[in-house]
Formats: C-alpha cells, sequence, structure tokens
C-alpha cells in the first residue's frame, strides 16, 4: 500500500475545478506537498460547492471538470511525484432536484417496483405504501397549489414524476398526487413523520443501502474505474458510522480498490479506539487536532472561565441537548426504531419511544459496533438508569433487543440494533456538534468536531503520552488542524487560546461589552465576542452570517424553524456595535490587539506540532499562511492562490522580512514553518522513523513543548503570554541528543546537549532542527 507522507486537501467546485486544481501541481509540489486530497467529485446538485449531494455515482461531475478534468488532474499529480487523495460519499445521495437523480425519480414514478427501491432505506409500510415528501409550505391548502405541467407534477419550482396510468382527462392536480407512489406533506412533519433515512436531519440527502451488493456495486463503478486507470491512490469516506455494516462496507471497498490507503472521517471520543479489525490506515485526523490544541490553552484558567460562563457541566448539558433531538428532529428515526420491536416486547409506543430516546441522549460515543461495542450499550443503559428510573423496566426489555437478541439476525443482529447504531450516532452529531458547541462557550476553541470541550487543556507529558501511542497504533492516520467542518480555523482558535492566559481581562472585558451591547442570551453573547476577538478584524457581512447561524444553531433565543426576529434584531445590532460603538469598538480592539502577539505563537507552534507529530499531516487549502475563518460556508471561501504562489516563487531571502507585498512577516512564518516541515517530510523520511520526548530544564520549562522523530526535532513555545509575564525563558535549556542540527527555519546549527531555549527560539517561537547528514 503506498502510504503519503502529507497531503493537501483541496475544495473543488465549478469556481476551482480539476483543472484548475491540475494547474496548481507546481506550487504544491514545490510546497513540499506529498498528495493531493480533494473533496467529492461525482455528479452532485447543481451548484454545489461541497459535492456530499451526490446525484449521479457514475459520472464525475462535468462543473468540476468531469472525467477530462480527473485525469488532467492525476496525470499532473503522478507525473511530479505525487498522489491522489479523493473524497467519496456511501452513506447517502442528493435528493433535493429529483429529475436530478434517476435513481431517486424512479423510487418517485414506480414505488416498490422500482429496481432503485431497495437502494434507498425506506420504509413503506409506515407511510401508508407511499413515500413521504417533507416539501410543502405552511399553508393549509398547499395541495391545491399543485399543477400538472409537461407531463409532471409541479409545486412552484419543484418537479415530481406522475405514475403510468395515474393521470386522466379531467383530473386535477390533487387528485393525481393522491395515486402517486410519493406524498408530498408539511415540511414540518419531517421530524417525526418522515419514512426514509436521512443524513442526520437533512430532508434533501437520502440515506443508501450499500450493504446491498448491487448497490454497492453500481455506487462505486466510477471509483472502481479510478483505480482500475491508476487515477486514485487512496479514498476518505465520509461518515461511515451511518452505514448498516461500516466493517463489511470497508472490506468490500479494500478489495475494489487492491488494498489502497483508505481514511475514514470518525470522530472518536476521548478514549475510544477505532475498530482494530477495520481494513484502514485510520481516521482523518478530529483526535489528534483534540489533542495539539490543549497543548496551548492554560489549566489555571478552567476554574474562572467555568464561573464566568454560568453553564451547566457539559455531560448534563449535552444529555439535554441530544434529548431534544431525539425527540425533535430526529424523532422520525427513533418511531422507526418503535416500529422495529418484536409484537410480544410488552412496550406501548409511547414507553418505548422515551426510552429509545433517553439510551441515545445517554450513548457515551458516536456509535457502537456490535458485538465489540456492547460496553457502550451497557454504560447507556446505567446512565439512563439514573436518569429515568421510572423506565427500568423498559430499558430490561430494550438493551438485550440493541444488543441483537433478536430472531430477524444479520450476522447475528437483528434490525433494531443495526438501525439503534445508525442512529446514536446522528443524534450525537445534531445534539453536541450543531447545538451543545453553540450553547458551551467557556473557552470556545476547545468546541471542534472530534473534541470534548469539557477537557479544557493537555500537558505536554499527557500529549507525549498520546504521541506515543498514535505513532505505535496508528502512524499512518491523518493528522489535521483546519477542515472544512471545523467549527473555527486553526488560526481562529489559536487566539482564542490566548483568552485562557488572561482570563481576569478578559471576563471583564466581557461584562463590559454586554453592558454596552446587552443581548438577553449570556452563552452566545459569550461565543460572538469570542469568535470576533479570534478573528478580528472581519468585515461585516461576515460577522453578521456568522453569528445568524450561530444563534440559530444554539436554538435557545431563535431557532431555524421558528426565527424570533427581535432577537435577532438585537444579536445584529451588537454585530454592528462591535465596528459602531466606540467604546465596544476599543475594547475589542485592545483585546484582539492584545491576543494578535500570542495567538501569532500559538498558531506555529500548533501547525509545527500537527504537520512533524506521527501520522500523516493534512493542510487545509489556504492554511500555510493566516487563515481567520469561522464555520461554513465561511471557511470555504476562495483561496488566493495567486500570491501563495508569489511567495513559492520569490528567492530564499524573503524569510521574516515582510518584504512581500500583501504578506506581513507573520504570514511569511507561517507559510515557511509549513513549507520546511513539508519538505523536510518528503525528502528524509528517514528522520521520522520514531518518536520520543524532548525534556527542557529551567524556571521556564512548562512553557516548552519538543519531541524528536528520529533526527527531525519540533521545539515549540507554549503560554507565550505567561511566558513574558514571569521575564521569558530565564536560563531554561533542552536537551539535545548528540548530533550537528540545523534549524530549517532560520538556517542556524545547534549542537547536541544543552542548548538554551532563548537561543532557539530567538527567530520564531519554534524551531524545526534537522539532523545534518555526514558528508
Amino acid at each position: 500500500m503506498r502510504t503519503p507522507r502529507s497531503t493537501y486537501r483541496l475544495q473543488i467546485h465549478s469556481g476551482f475545478t480539476l483543472y484548475d486544481a491540475a494547474a496548481l501541481v507546481p506550487y504544491l509540489q514545490d510546497l513540499g506537498v506529498d498528495w493531493i486530497y480533494l473533496s467529492p467529485l461525482l455528479t452532485a446538485e447543481e451548484g454545489s460547492t461541497h459535492g456530499y449531494d451526490v446525484t449521479d455515482p457514475s459520472s464525475i461531475d462535468p462543473a468540476r471538470g468531469g472525467p477530462d478534468g480527473f485525469r488532467a488532474l492525476a496525470d499532473a499529480a503522478h507525473a511530479a511525484g505525487m498522489g491522489v487523495l479523493v473524497d467519496i460519499v456511501p452513506n447517502h445521495m442528493g435528493v433535493a432536484t429529483p429529475r436530478a437523480n434517476r435513481w431517486w425519480w424512479s423510487v418517485l414514478k414506480e414505488g416498490r417496483g422500482s429496481r432503485y427501491a431497495e437502494a434507498f432505506d425506506i420504509d413503506w409500510a409506515a407511510g401508508g405504501g407511499r413515500l413521504r415528501l417533507p416539501v410543502l409550505g405552511d399553508n393549509a391548502d398547499a395541495l391545491d397549489e399543485l399543477r400538472i405541467e409537461d407531463g409532471e407534477l409541479r409545486y412552484y419550482e419543484q418537479a415530481f414524476p406522475i405514475a403510468e396510468g395515474t393521470a386522466g382527462p379531467g383530473d386535477t392536480a390533487r387528485d393525481v398526487h393522491a395515486r402517486q407512489h410519493y406524498e408530498l406533506v408539511n415540511w414540518r412533519r419531517a421530524d417525526s413523520e418522515l419514512n426514509y433515512r436521512r443524513f442526520f436531519g437533512v430532508n434533501t440527502l437520502a440515506g443508501i443501502r450499500v450493504e446491498v451488493p448491487w448497490v454497492f456495486e453500481e455506487s462505486h463503478a466510477e471509483i472502481r474505474r479510478w483505480f482500475g486507470e491508476g487515477l486514485a491512490d487512496g479514498l476518505r469516506i465520509d461518515h461511515p458510522d451511518g452505514l448498516a455494516d461500516p466493517e463489511g462496507y470497508l472490506e468490500q471497498l479494500s478489495e475494489l480498490t487492491g488494498g489502497a490507503y483508505v481514511l475514514v472521517e470518525k470522530i472518536l471520543e476521548p478514549g475510544e479506539k477505532l475498530p482494530g479489525s477495520w481494513p484502514v490506515a485510520g481516521t482523518t485526523g478530529y483526535d489528534a487536532l483534540a489533542e495539539v490544541d490543549r497543548l496551548f490553552v492554560d489549566q489555571a484558567a478552567a476554574g474562572l472561565l467555568t464561573e464566568a460562563s454560568d453553564a451547566e457541566p457539559y455531560r448534563h448539558m449535552i444529555h439535554d441537548t441530544k434529548r431534544a433531538v431525539a425527540d425533535g428532529l430526529l424523532h422520525s428515526e427513533v418511531q422507526r426504531l418503535v416500529r422495529l420491536l418484536p409484537a410480544g416486547s410488552g412496550l406501548d409506543t409511547g414507553t418505548a419511544a422515551d426510552a429509545l430516546a433517553e439510551l441515545l441522549a445517554c450513548f457515551p460515543v458516536y456509535r457502537s459496533y456490535l458485538p465489540e461495542g456492547a460496553g457502550y450499550l451497557e454504560e447507556a443503559a446505567l446512565n439512563a438508569r439514573v436518569r429515568r428510573p421510572d423506565l427500568d423496566s423498559a430499558f430490561d426489555v430494550l438493551v438485550p433487543l440493541l444488543r441483537g437478541n433478536t430472531p430477524d439476525s444479520r450476522d447475528g443482529l437483528g434490525e433494531l440494533a443495526v438501525r439503534f447504531q445508525q442512529t446514536s450516532g446522528m443524534v450525537m452529531a445534531k445534539g453536541v456538534e450543531d447545538t451543545a458547541f453553540y450553547r458551551y462557550t467557556r473557552l470556545t476553541s476547545l468546541n471542534e468536531v472530534g473534541a470534548d470541550p469539557s477537557l479544557f487543556a493537555l500537558e505536554p507529558h499527557d500529549l507525549h503520552l498520546g504521541m506515543l501511542v498514535r505513532q505505535q497504533e496508528a502512524p499512518d492516520a491523518m493528522t489535521t488542524l483546519s477542515t472544512h467542518d471545523t467549527k473555527r480555523s486553526e488560526d481562529t482558535r489559536a487566539r482564542i487560546s490566548v483568552l485562557s492566559e488572561m482570563p481576569q481581562e478578559w471576563t471583564e472585558a466581557v461584562l463590559r461589552l454586554e453592558e454596552l451591547l446587552p443581548l438577553g442570551d449570556r452563552p452566545l453573547a459569550d461565543l460572538m465576542w469570542q469568535a470576533l476577538s479570534g478573528t478580528w478584524p472581519l468585515d461585516r457581512e461576515r460577522a453578521h452570517a456568522y453569528a445568524e447561524k450561530a444563534a440559530r444553531e444554539a436554538g435557545q433565543s431563535t431557532t431555524w424553524t421558528a426565527p424570533d426576529e427581535a432577537f435577532e434584531k438585537q444579536l445584529h445590532s451588537l454585530v454592528d456595535g462591535a465596528f459602531d460603538h466606540p467604546e465596544a469598538n476599543a475594547i475589542l480592539e485592545t483585546i484582539a490587539e492584545r491576543i494578535s502577539s500570542a495567538g501569532f505563537s500559538n498558531s506555529l507552534g500548533a501547525k509545527l506540532v500537527q504537520l512533524t507529530m506521527p501520522g500523516v499531516p493534512d493542510v487545509y487549502q489556504g492554511t500555510e499562511l493566516w487563515d481567520y475563518s469561522l464555520v461554513d460556508p465561511d471557511n470555504r471561501r476562495p483561496v488566493d492562490f495567486q500570491t501563495r504562489t508569489a511567495l513559492s516563487a520569490a528567492s530564499p531571502d524573503w524569510a521574516g522580512t515582510g518584504k512581500l507585498p500583501g504578506i506581513d512577516r507573520a504570514g511569511e512564518a507561517k507559510f515557511l514553518v509549513t513549507r520546511e516541515a513539508l519538505r523536510l517530510r518528503r525528502d528524509r523520511p528517514d528522520l521520522f522513523s520514531g518518536y520520543s520526548a524532548l525534556i527542557a530544564s529551567g524556571p521556564a520549562a512548562g512553557h516548552f513543548f519538543g519531541f524528536d522523530r528520529g533526527g527531525a526535532m519540533t521545539l515549540v513555545t507554549r503560554l507565550p503570554l505567561g511566558l513574558a509575564r514571569d521575564g521569558g525563558w530565564r536560563g531554561t535549556t533542552v536537551a539535545l541528543p548528540p548530533g550537528s542540527y540545523r534549524d530549517r527555519l532560520t538556517g542556524r546549527t545547534f549542537s547536541g546537549g544543552a542548548a538554551h531555549a532563548d537561543e532557539l527560539f530567538a527567530v520564531y517561537p519554534v524551531a524545526l532542527l534537522s539532523l545534518e547528514e555526514e558528508r
């Protein structure tokens, strides 16, 4: 299996096609990138910028460059000695425009008689033999707004097929609709009455059943061609937790690709391990991100920031947000579980739904993989019994069934057990990432996909332990700092983490800001002031867009389904006040200036650690320079590759000078760190064969973190504000192994033995040392 030494993620869409990516290969090669990592390429909904809403799995999207564009990119990459990693989406398809998806169109037209009916996860009986489509508005007479046009049913701009023989002369559109294999219903009914599996709560993403052999083959035929023709070298698998049988799917995929390099987008809770039987290299790196971030957070601030945030304990908050999701947005999925209970279970539907929702709310990880993951189910049951002792008898019935002890076995598991596993991840994602992360706001740099915000900081000793485990157990798994899904980019989080070093000053500033610009929702106000501090200065339009999304995701003062106009007006006034209110703006400017330099240090430190630690480092597009982004779509804005290419092409003496137009000294430093680390990993893999901690001695030893990979050594500064307050390094030294070393960032040389920290960090707050080759 060919394994990348690093990857660079590119978002491919109509505005940046595969041809554009191919043209970028020389720049990426010069940067030191080993493999190019592409977002989904298969034909998706028209105008889709992300590609996760695939409508035709048999073709590469023409808008993204089509098959010729992919070949151009693959040829360019391979000619440069680079590999190609592609993101694929096995769990769901896009159905927003039925006509664009011939599989879905066939099901709508022919119902259960369509060969594609088996491909989608539909409970026909629950819909009275019809597929419910939640597309109608709130008008009580919405069905009267249907019309027949060009042999199709139309509802405004949406078109639906008409089954053969179901439309006669004189029939109204409403009459014809009543005879179809689908039923158009009010959009609000989706959460409780939907009878097809969705991706989380997205009605326009319908789950497919890749566990059915022909569905796997037809949905992966184009992917098979990529490997047969040598176009792709590896795959990233989106959301395997949504599949009925992730391990079986991955085994099929390994056979299809000939054992190629495969990563899974799998979120691991602290202490959780990826199933060892999966034929994959590891995860896409959310777990690494969480570990690296916490190195740059000051544990001493935990108490004060927790008290100031006035938030309920995190474990109780996420129970409640997950429970709200199970009772609300995803209640259709809970009801489907209820329908799978054996007739003799003795549970009425209300009690069964209540108990199942409680188990989902108490589930400690995204999903279990029975039978090995049975312990997580037992843990959920114990917590559920504590919270809801009135449901003890229901849990007695349900837990054995959810272990798979039912007659309708699938490899020993019943459908109820399989579907519960598929559902728990949905509830976790929507209840935690998309709700609690917007409510638990003591330090929002910790609120990242794959992280647990209740874990405040990580001591160097503990991070070293994690690195050693990673080296031993998952040396080829991906590491990352920013993705298309991160709530805040790496540089934004690095700035926000500085607030942990000035908790009193920050708390007093926020109290004054809330006096000046009151919102009436303290957690959301805290979140907004942290977001603004971490990205300042950002343009007003981006700030308004983020504020509205964050408030609706939090769901406490306004929601997506029922926006509170008065509250949102107040929220937008807060955003405007950050720009226009003289005192509020001055406070924000002061905070932003106060954290800027330390944020620069944190960013460089986190970047260097992530790029050189055990694993395969990924660079998200554009983050080789500063990127102060917020949640999507903000983090998917166009990247200025022209500036980056110019920087790459400039003479080597630019480093640290701040002489290049449009790029300051700090920006040059981040580019330099990224380039030198990537080049070293690519060109000197022999220097990355192991892992051992580097030890500092002296009064500021706690501000140092470093490791030796086997000749390549990473040394970084942590908690820089505290370091400056305490008077700097004050004679602190770092024990370097015997040998002669060159700092790849400055060209300076060091010898083994006790090296003074103030000399190591004389130019930058980080150093990348490489063992000099013998001549």
